[in-house]
């Protein structure tokens, strides 16, 4: 076989693998194209919160964070993500993240010692088992999650915001719905006043990112929140870029859980809401990502008070 005839054949197997592979590889990317905005909560930060009716799918994991795992005391913080305060980013560097890249490494060593792209995992029949490997791995995965989220959903009902047309209102202006919160540790209620805290905190924290004030970050959400959104400012200042995050609007809430750890009080609820996320150049004010027009978000934030004190943002989650 001549150079020209191999080459064509790699090219084909290339193709061949790509196509295969390539559902697989947008389910990876989709499951982490969100990668939350980190944060602690308390003994339940590596514990999935409940689903909810207005985010009824997954919650992604904390990407970013002071605790570890069995603790919920703040311990050295993990390596975190780059990205805004809606904390877009690419492939994740979990499990299913480590796997893609320690294929693609194999297939580059091949290639680097002269045996071919594909040489170093044993030719195309390889690169086909592989595939199916991955994808088994992300069906076990994902099955793997549902049960778990099933097992560990509360039988406490909860109710929808006005979108949904489920539960009653605490008020007027609240999209949120009322509930109480449990599970191993005792139970906190949220009062209608607690959700309008809620979402003024969601206000508030957005038009504060917005102002890059970090001062008034301080007085809305942990020392450890402040932390991430203080390091990613400093990273849009860097590229020489500003996020304005403006007109936002709650359209739907309700709780997923709420407790008590010692004098801490938690509550974690899901919210959808609008508004408009540009990224602008610093000096010419020339839109460099984002969008003029509104755009809906569903995501998961938990809220952290000392008894008898105001509630601070203490995490947040993107939704799958």
């Amino acid at each position: 076989m001549n150079f020209s005839q191999r080459t064509r054949g790699i090219v084909r197997a290339v193709a061949v693998a790509m196509a295969l592979a390539l559902p697989v590889m947008m389910t990876i990317s989709a499951a982490d194209a969100r990668v939350s905005g980190g944060g602690s909560r308390g003994s339940r930060t590596f514990s999935a919160p409940p689903s909810t009716a207005t985010a009824p799918g997954t919650v992604a994991p904390m990407n970013r964070t002071f605790s570890q795992p069995g603790s919920p005391g703040m311990a050295a913080p993990a390596a975190a993500n780059s990205g805004g305060l809606f904390g877009r980013g690419g492939m994740g560097r979990g499990l299913l993240g480590g796997l893609a890249a320690g294929f693609l490494g194999a297939g580059l060593f091949g290639m680097l010692f002269g045996g071919g792209l594909f040489s170093g995992l044993g030719g195309l029949s390889s690169i086909l088992g592989l595939v199916l490997q991955i994808g088994l791995i992300v069906l076990v995965v994902r099955l793997a999650m549902s049960w778990w989220q099933r097992r560990n959903t509360p039988a406490a009902a909860y109710a929808g915001g006005p979108a949904s047309g489920v539960g009653p209102q605490p008020s007027q202006r609240s999209g949120f719905g009322l509930g109480l919160g449990g599970g191993s540790e005792a139970p906190v209620e949220i009062a209608p006043a607690d959700y309008e805290a809620f979402e003024r905190l969601l206000s508030d924290i957005q038009a504060a990112w917005s102002n890059e004030d970090i001062a008034k970050l301080h007085t809305l959400a942990t020392p450890e929140m402040v932390s991430y959104f203080s390091k990613d400012l400093e990273q849009n200042k860097a590229r020489n870029v500003i996020n304005k995050v403006t007109g936002t609007k709650l359209l739907q809430g309700d709780l997923a859980e709420a407790w008590r750890e010692g004098d801490s009080e938690y509550a974690t609820v899901a919210m959808r809401f609008s508004l408009v996320d540009t990224t602008l150049d610093r000096g010419t004010g020339r839109l460099v990502d984002g969008s003029e027009q509104p755009a809906e978000i569903t995501e998961v934030w938990t809220f952290l008070r000392q008894r008898g004190g105001n509630w601070e943002l203490s995490a947040i989650q993107q939704t799958n």
